[in-house]
């Protein structure tokens, strides 16, 4: 069997909204004990252990991602790693089933118009992330990715003409 896999990891530039949101949501904490404890006690001390406990598994987790592009042969699966410890499958496609693979801004996607977007690069804006257009679901969708070198060859060997490095 000749597979060619390939996996690449790629960290998340922490957006803007995430220290503000850990901020609120540790007032919103201490807001509940100290101006529920003269109202209801000991039990403004229980609604602020569950708010914690809630925080932690659910909304600080979402603030650390980071995604896996894992290419077997010309299918591609994303993968969102959230806090390095919880795996979410994102999204399978064909690559070969891609309309074009361009960097992102590039004047050869003019002429596509997606229907939606899916960001599953770093932000970091000195990366070059790449647009994959492709059909999926009778919709026009544009998925940006952030490969490096090897994968890019990997690419190149399915996809031919339609894969473009400007």
């Amino acid at each position: 069997m000749n597979d060619a896999l390939y996996e690449q990891l790629i960290s998340c530039r922490p957006k803007p909204y995430d220290l503000p949101v850990r901020i609120l949501v540790i007032f919103l904490i201490v807001a509940v004990i100290v101006f529920g404890m003269p109202f209801i006690g000991f039990l403004s001390f229980m609604i602020a252990v569950i708010l914690a406990v809630i925080a932690y598994y659910f909304i600080f987790p979402k603030l650390n991602v980071e995604y896996e592009y894992i290419i077997l042969n010309h299918d591609m699966q994303i993968d969102a790693i959230y806090n390095k410890a919880k795996r979410k499958h994102m999204r399978s496609f064909d690559i070969q089933s891609a309309e074009i693979i361009a960097p992102k801004g590039s004047p050869r996607l003019n002429s596509f118009k997606p229907d939606k977007v899916y960001d599953y690069s770093s932000g970091n804006p000195s990366g070059k992330a790449y647009a994959v257009m492709l059909p999926i679901e009778q919709k026009n969708v544009c998925i940006y990715i952030e490969p490096d070198e090897k994968m890019i060859d990997h690419m190149k060997q399915w996809m031919g003409m339609k894969m473009y490095q400007d």
